[in-house]
Formats: structure tokens, C-alpha cells, sequence
């Protein structure tokens, strides 16, 4: 190297240097620094295959569950900020006796206690031959979960079968699950289902109610992936609707009186659809940080609908309220700042 060459490629290193500085990059990090210090992040904040994902915060940390890929029955992933996801292993590693692998989808937890930890997920039934709902515990919210049960929590095989159950506590105290009957599988309605748990989060109580339905021009074939959010005193149900591998898969809310309805359906459905950023944008969960509300979501890159490489990304997206009614700021490819 001759010493102009070495003065050009020692500049042309501080240059390379300095705007590193500038910009915070290092090694695919989902936040940058911004001149002024001010942390920032862009989405998708999980860039491989994470269908449903839902999320809760133990402690200081959140976890992340979704549907299962790579191996794993129920991918569990952690993060001290909601952007920086961490792999933790498979929450369920054995499935029941009555399961069969290879479709355990849409898995969601709640705590209870301390050190109990209740896992709701959907399964192949063996002797239905449809996706039932299953129930599984853990003292730890990464698990490994345990289903001891000799059976599913629900089925209904003659609506198709039991898909996509979110628990909910309310402010009083009640427990409670919402699911969709898989209607679309057998070409009737997708219902949306609530019904009362026991205090142990393992039976069932009372009769299901049936909460909404299919019914927009939007909406498609059919609606799932529910959950109840309180805000402010009011119930809000949010759903995907429409078919999961098309642009027209999207995120909608109703409001409803109590967790077993009525629900009426807002009007500026849907609050969530593709965009130049990311395409079929939905079946979400919501969480609270220091006052913010975050939509966690899953989104194909556009024009990649039901490819498997990368599959469903997770995308992150503040919520703000305004008179009453949610509105998501996405789906957003730029830079925001982090939770």
C-alpha cells in the first residue's frame, strides 16, 4: 500500500467511523441513536417467521409467544424494551397425549400468582380430527408449560373446531377466554366466543356466548384472533378479519358492554390494514408501557403474502386514544421512537 493509499483509506475510515456515531448501527440492532440522543427503532422488530404473537411483562422483562415455527411447539422469545428479542426456547417442548404436532398455533398466557403461569393454545385433536383449545401450567412465564389434562379445554369439531383463545382478566376480577369455532374450515360462520373461567384459569364455567360474527363487505369469510382490552372504563374486542395470506387480512375493534357482550362494531373499520410498509397486517395482542399503548401485530413484507421465507414478521406500533375510539399509527416502516 502505498502511503497516499494509506491516507485515503485512514480518512475514508473516519468518515465510515463518524457516521456510525451518528446513525447507532451495530450488527442489525432494531434501535438507532439519533444526533440528538434520542433512542429510536424501526420495524419489524422480529424480521424471521413469528406468527400471533402475544406478549406480557413479568418483572422487567417481556415475553413473547407465537405460533409454531422452527422446530418449536410455542417459540418464546424475551426483550427488556419490547424491540430487542432475545430467543428463549420452547415454552410447550411436549404436547398432550390427545395432540397431534405440527399445527399448535396462536398461543397466549396469563399470570395468576407469582409463580403460576397458564398457557392457552390451539392443538390438533387427534380424535376430533379438528384444532381444538388446550391449557397448560408453569411456575415460570418462559415455562416449560404442562398440559395434564386427558382432554381439550374446547373443541366444537361440528363448527369446525376451537382456534385463537386470548384470556382476559377484568377489573373485578373475573377471569375469562374468548376463541373463534374455525368455521371457515368447513364453510360456515366464525364466531367469536367468550366464557367464564374459575378462579384456577382451568374450568370452564357457566355456558359460551357468542359475541360477533363475520359481517363486513372488509371482513371477508371470517373474523378471529380476538381480545378484550379495558381503556378508560371501556371494553374494546379487537379481531383480524379476512384471509390470513392476502393483502386484505386486517385488525378491527368493537366496544363492548361486558365480556360476554352486547358488542357493536366500530365504523372506521379497519383501524389496521396493509400498507406501502407491510402487507396483511393483524392478529394482534396489546401491551402498556409507561403510559403508552403498543400494538404488537404480525405483517408479511408486501407482496411476500403465505411465503415462508421470512413468513410473518412481528411489527411494533403505538396506539393513541382519541375521543374514545384507538388508532393505530402504522403500519409504519420508518423510524420512531422506542417504547
Amino acid at each position: 500500500m502505498t502511503r497516499a493509499t494509506a491516507r485515503r483509506s485512514g480518512a475514508a475510515a473516519i468518515t465510515l467511523a463518524a457516521a456510525l456515531l451518528v446513525t447507532g448501527c451495530s450488527n442489525g440492532d432494531k434501535a438507532t441513536d439519533t444526533s440528538n440522543g434520542s433512542r429510536m427503532f424501526t420495524n419489524p422488530v422480529i424480521s424471521t417467521d413469528a406468527p400471533d404473537p402475544q406478549v406480557i411483562q413479568v418483572g422487567d422483562t417481556w415475553y413473547l409467544f407465537s405460533t409454531n415455527a422452527q422446530g418449536r411447539n410455542v417459540p418464546v422469545r424475551t426483550s427488556p424494551d419490547l424491540v430487542e428479542w432475545t430467543e428463549a426456547g420452547d415454552a410447550l417442548p411436549t404436547l398432550p397425549d390427545w395432540a397431534d404436532p405440527g399445527k399448535t398455533w396462536a398461543p397466549e398466557v396469563i399470570q395468576l400468582a407469582p409463580e403460576r403461569f397458564l398457557l392457552y393454545y390451539t392443538v390438533a385433536g387427534r380424535e376430533s380430527g379438528r384444532q381444538c383449545v388446550g391449557r397448560a401450567v408453569a411456575s415460570a412465564p418462559q415455562g416449560p408449560y404442562s398440559d395434564d389434562a386427558s382432554g381439550p379445554l374446547i373443541c366444537q369439531a361440528e363448527l369446525g373446531g376451537a382456534i385463537d383463545a386470548s384470556p382476559f382478566r377484568d377489573t373485578d376480577g373475573t377471569l375469562w377466554l374468548l376463541w373463534k369455532n374455525d368455521g371457515n374450515a368447513i364453510g360456515v360462520d366464525t364466531w367469536l366466543w367468550s366464557q367464564r373461567f374459575a378462579e384456577d384459569g382451568l374450568t370452564l364455567v357457566g355456558e359460551p356466548t357468542r359475541l360477533l360474527k363475520q359481517t363486513e363487505p372488509w371482513e371477508g369469510t371470517l373474523i378471529e384472533g380476538p381480545f378484550l382490552h379495558r381503556q378508560d372504563g371501556r371494553l374494546y374486542l379487537f379481531f383480524a378479519a379476512n384471509a390470513y395470506d392476502r393483502a386484505e387480512y386486517a385488525e378491527g375493534y368493537a366496544v363492548c358492554e361486558s365480556p360476554t357482550g352486547p358488542c357493536v362494531k366500530a365504523a372506521e373499520n379497519p383501524i389496521l390494514k396493509s400498507s406501502d410498509a407491510a402487507s396483511g397486517p393483524g392478529h394482534a395482542s396489546m401491551v402498556v408501557k409507561d403510559g403508552r399503548t403498543w400494538l404488537v401485530y404480525h405483517a408479511w413484507p408486501p407482496g411476500q403474502e403465505g411465503s415462508t421465507d421470512p413468513g410473518r414478521q412481528v411489527w411494533l406500533d403505538e396506539v393513541t386514544w382519541v375521543d374514545g375510539k384507538p388508532v393505530v399509527k402504522g403500519p409504519t416502516g420508518t423510524p420512531q421512537h422506542r417504547p
